[in-house]
């Protein structure tokens, strides 16, 4: 039972990751077009809820709302309580 749980984590935590660097793809490209874009709210709802790395990842690759102080701060703050608390349930 112990290891389905871990792998279900594994693919959730894979999906939702790839999930926010696909976010930060998609709406990189929008910005550019000048076309309809995910909102800010939802990249930063992708992170909390596991796909911080993803995101993050995003950030820096596509070089997407690197200007923006609310993302260079905030992902990486959610990045370092994800990984506090995968250590304190560990």
């Amino acid at each position: 039972m112990y290891d389905l749980l871990k792998t279900i984590l594994l693919v959730y935590l894979v999906l939702v990751n790839a999930a926010g660097l696909l976010f930060m793809f998609v709406d990189k490209q929008k910005a550019q077009r000048g076309q309809w874009r995910i909102p800010e709210a939802t990249l930063m709802l992708t992170a909390a809820i596991g796909g911080s790395v993803g995101s993050l990842l995003g950030m820096y690759l596509f070089r997407h709302k690197t200007r923006h102080s609310k993302f260079t701060v905030g992902i990486p703050l959610i990045l370092v309580l994800q990984v506090a608390l995968a250590i304190w349930l560990w």
